[in-house]
């Protein structure tokens, strides 16, 4: 039996995203559906973990404090619709810490597993980005890419002839979280 576990990424998926990294809740807006998609999985009995990267902090950016502001007020949001988001799970580093919690790495997937007693081995794994992709390819997840965040470019990135990068496959590409969101919901029937 699959999983019945969703991770999601935050920026690009949940909420928009920004080259200027998201450094305060001012700059937190999230993607239209995305709070009553996070819901809806919530409601239909998937555990939802988010699992990002937050390199702004490492790069000294913002504070701790700002990105738990940030991720109260999604929690808030996705409980004003009957849903509950079950973790949150960050990575602070930057690529030069080489990190095993950095996507592609795995470290925050074990991190899912280990506090929230979860075999996150056939989740859905929904990301914008390559690493997102290969983070859930590699630790037995099902990949999902979004179009929003950096989804278009990630899919010209998949698409590309040139490219022999470490690429999962067959990936179920949707408009938004809120499309990915909808086809889960039918693999349950």
């Amino acid at each position: 039996m699959t999983a019945r576990v969703v991770i999601l990424d935050r920026d690009g998926v949940i909420n928009e995203d920004s080259d200027n990294y998201i450094r305060s809740l001012a700059d937190w807006r999230p993607i239209a559906g995305s709070i009553e998609a996070i819901s809806a999985l919530s409601q239909a009995g998937y555990t939802v973990a988010i699992a990002t990267n937050q390199s702004g902090l490492g790069r000294g950016y913002f504070e701790l404090e700002a990105l738990e502001s940030i991720h109260a007020k999604l929690n808030e949001l996705v409980a004003e619709q009957g849903g509950a988001v079950s973790g949150i799970f960050y990575c602070p580093h930057t690529p030069q810490d080489h990190c095993q919690c950095r996507k592609p790495a795995t470290g925050l997937l074990r991190a899912i597993e280990s506090e929230l007693c979860v075999n996150v081995r056939g989740a859905f794994f929904i990301g914008d980005s390559l690493k997102d992709l290969q983070a859930g390819e590699s630790a037995g997840c099902r990949p999902v890419l979004v179009k929003t965040g950096k989804g278009i470019q990630t899919l010209a990135k998949i698409q590309g002839a040139d490219v022999a990068l470490d690429m999962p496959k067959n990936i179920p590409v949707f408009a938004d979280l809120a499309e990915a969101t909808q086809y889960i919901l039918e693999q349950q029937h």
